[in-house]
């Protein structure tokens, strides 16, 4: 995910620092665990049985749980240790979005747990982390999705046309509660509850949805009149995939679970809708994966060099391999088919290449220092 382009406190401490390390370790960290657990569900997701791949996901789920407790507790201790930059994050509008990842890294972990990690620590278990990590996550994400367009409206101060991608991160948190909640519906007994969760997982969705539609205009608008983005946040173009695969795969998963919650004639209704939403979408989808694609070669060529931004590659292409699974189960479509695979074949490059370079850049310390402004990038350039 993205670098911060200010941070300007500097260190109350005088003599033996606390804890330095943690100083700047900022909520973005929170996308090493969502773009790894994704490969593990999206993995598992796939149509075609791939010898050997479960296991895999397996061991990647493991890593993602692994990371979570670790990026929580790093978490916890840059709050205890350095109040005022916790502070100054909040207060700042390119860092304070990236608190919709805390919603989103618990509940990709639980769902992926509930899919791949039930191998590993037995089914009950799984079933149980996924419900404590499903209510965490809906709860944050809920919040983040009404605190932090709050913060932007009353605190920040945020010139026109500066519209950023990272800006969708706080509000499509609650779509991915509406993705993963329908993994949990056929737990509960027949009646009322089914109904509730099923309807409040599309209360969730539109909720997300609704407000993702009125962020694109702004976010294209800036790219046309105001040119590129500087090279660091260039990657930051693919958090777009995140709610356009996301919704995807969250009108398939409802769908699956309808006729158990649901009148026959709604479920019907659900499971064209599915087709009818996830089709165009996935088609727009594909169009910004493309745009963005190229904005990022074209970055490379002008010297981007490794960010943390690198994690945007991940978890926004995830979604779209799920949602793109959907629609194969729900159209019987091979192109659908291929398409997830080829999508996944991308995610786990991606995965790969952020992170070996991310734990170079701990190992040396360059990704734990005080971030720098990026760049500009003149609008004209090739």
């Amino acid at each position: 995910m993205a670098i911060y382009p200010r941070t300007r406190t500097r260190s109350p401490y005088s003599g033996a620092v606390r804890r330095p390390a943690l100083r700047h370790f900022g909520p973005n960290w929170y996308a090493t665990v969502m773009g790894t657990a994704i490969v593990a569900s999206a993995g598992v997701a796939l149509p075609p049985h791939v010898p050997g791949l479960r296991d895999a996901c397996a061991v990647v789920w493991v890593v993602s749980a692994l990371l979570l407790a670790a990026v929580l507790a790093a978490r916890a201790g840059h709050w205890a240790a350095h109040r005022d930059q916790a502070r100054t994050h909040l207060a700042d509008p390119a860092v304070a979005p990236f608190y919709g990842c805390l919603s989103m890294a618990l509940l990709a972990v639980g769902g992926s747990g509930l899919v791949v990690g039930r191998d590993v620590i037995g089914y009950r278990a799984a079933l149980a982390l996924d419900v404590v990590l499903f209510t965490a996550g809906t709860v944050t994400g809920l919040v983040a999705a009404v605190a932090v367009p709050y913060l932007m409206i009353v605190r920040h101060r945020v010139e026109p046309g500066t519209a950023s991608p990272v800006w969708l991160l706080p509000v499509v948190a609650p779509m991915v509660s509406a993705a993963l909640g329908p993994m949990l519906v056929p737990e509960l007994p027949p009646g009322q509850g089914r109904e509730a969760l099923l309807l409040g997982c599309y209360a969730m969705f539109g909720l997300s949805l609704l407000v993702t539609l009125t962020m694109l205009p702004l976010i294209l608008g800036r790219l046309v009149h105001r040119g590129p983005l500087p090279l660091a946040l260039t990657p930051t173009l693919f958090l777009v995939l995140g709610p356009l695969g996301q919704s995807t795969t969250a009108v398939n998963a409802l769908a699956d679970v309808a006729p158990g919650a649901v009148g026959g004639a709604y479920a019907s209704a659900l499971r064209a809708f599915a087709v009818l939403y996830g089709v165009p979408v996935m088609g727009f989808a594909l169009l910004w994966l493309a745009l963005s694609a190229a904005m990022v070669v074209r970055a490379v060529r002008a010297g981007m060099t490794f960010s943390m931004t690198w994690w945007g590659f991940t978890f926004p292409v995830g979604t779209c391999v799920t949602g793109a699974a959907g629609l194969a189960r729900h159209t019987g479509l091979t192109a659908f088919t291929w398409l997830a695979v080829a999508l996944y074949v991308l995610l786990v490059s991606a995965w790969a290449v952020a992170g070996v370079r991310t734990v170079r850049g701990l190992l040396s310390g360059a990704l734990l220092a005080a971030p720098r402004r990026p760049a500009q990038v003149a609008a004209g350039a090739a």
